[in-house]
């Protein structure tokens, strides 16, 4: 008799699944008790509804909406074996994103598609399932949450075959989540408030974040061949525990591998999120992530351009953060220009906060408490274009 099984599909161990993603996401819920988004699940059950209290918003509440991936990223943790950082990854996407806007992040749900959860066609035979990996998930969701200081609300796993591939045979997946974020209309960042002189804040990003990643795997296999990730960085010193995370001397895999920082508990706490006293007056966020900085700033000055849109303020940057390790190595061997990289990747700076003349250090102080470099690095212009020296 052919049974679902068969297929490659498991419903009882995708029920053994869910429950880890729902004990995880149980873990969550404390990072909003309390406040706006605080989750109320009638039945303690992975299957049961989970929802949220909105009643009393005050006027001018408004809520949205964002949708995204972790992206080619998990090949990367498909190479070292490892996945519990990629939730941080994934959260840094959409809750990033929410405070570009002015939103506060507050809920987040996901989608996992997997090969399949069985591994029992392992030539290795070094497990029966793939339990152990979405435990590993599971972890960083909960530690992700924490940092971006959101609850999940729900998630979905589904096991698709062939459809979903990656780099060899253990666990192969793709990601994808969305957050609902609140906001009050009055404290949305729409450009208008951003005036040549203000103040441009750089948040440091230790790796790629989830952009840029094909072109990074392309120039390690053709430098280094196939297995690149199990190769140590070139011209590094051996790695002694407590260096800098970014230190020469790794594996390139782990270089590669670095968790994104999420910067919106921060950011929130820099403008007051949702309904908080603000700590610093704060004109405009960019997130760093495909098209870098003249992409992701060019697109916030735009907006601050008044009547004419197309004429838009400029930026004059002069002390970001020096790319990591992995890049500054990739930018070599492959050949890629000081203007593409750029454009492709984030070069040590994920986020950058505009800021009112003299707000600059409450800015850094806030960053600061969540564990977060910061320093000035340029300051916003009349003259359009955004200038990197």
């Amino acid at each position: 008799m052919t049974t679902y099984a068969d297929s490659g599909v498991n419903i009882e161990l995708g029920d053994d699944a869910s429950k880890v993603m729902y004990e995880a996401a149980k873990l969550t819920w404390q990072n909003r008790e309390g406040i706006l988004g605080e989750v109320v699940s009638p039945k303690d059950d992975f299957s049961g509804a989970r929802v949220i209290n909105v009643g009393g918003l005050p006027d001018g509440a408004i809520m949205c909406m964002g949708f995204d991936g972790v992206g080619t990223k998990v090949e990367i943790a498909e190479r070292m074996g490892r996945h519990d950082t990629m939730a941080f990854d994934l959260f840094a996407m959409v809750c990033d994103d929410a405070v570009v806007y002015g939103g506060e992040p507050v809920l987040v749900g996901s989608i996992l598609d997997v090969n399949s959860l069985s591994a029992a066609d392992r030539a290795d035979g070094a497990a029966d399932s793939n339990l152990h990996f979405m435990k590993q998930l599971a972890a960083g969701y909960v530690s992700a949450a924490e940092a971006g200081r959101v609850a999940v609300i729900n998630g979905e796993i589904a096991e698709l075959g062939a459809r979903v591939a990656g780099y060899g045979e253990d666990f192969n997946y793709n990601w994808g989540a969305s957050v609902v974020w609140f906001a009050d209309k009055e404290r949305l960042f729409t450009g208008d408030q951003i005036q040549p002189g203000d103040k441009v804040i750089s948040l440091r990003e230790k790796g790629f974040r989830s952009n840029g990643l094909s072109l990074l795997r392309k120039i390690m296999v053709e430098n280094h061949g196939e297995n690149w990730h199990e190769k140590e960085l070139p011209g590094g010193e051996p790695h002694e525990a407590g260096e800098d995370d970014n230190h020469g001397g790794r594996l390139m895999g782990d270089l590669a591998l670095e968790p994104s920082t999420i910067y919106s508990a921060a950011v929130c706490d820099m403008f007051g999120g949702f309904d908080k006293e603000p700590r610093c007056e704060v004109h405009g966020v960019a997130h760093i992530t495909g098209g870098g900085i003249p992409g992701k700033l060019g697109r916030v000055l735009k907006r601050a351009g008044g009547p004419d849109p197309e004429i838009g303020l400029g930026a004059r940057l002069d002390n970001l953060f020096e790319p990591c390790e992995l890049m500054k190595h990739a930018m070599e061997v492959g050949g890629v220009s000081r203007g593409e990289a750029y454009q492709t990747w984030n070069m040590g700076n994920g986020m950058l906060i505009i800021v009112a003349d003299g707000e600059e250090e409450a800015a850094i102080a806030v960053a600061k408490e969540h564990g977060i470099e910061a320093r000035v690095c340029g300051e916003i212009v009349e003259e359009d274009g955004i200038e990197i020296l």
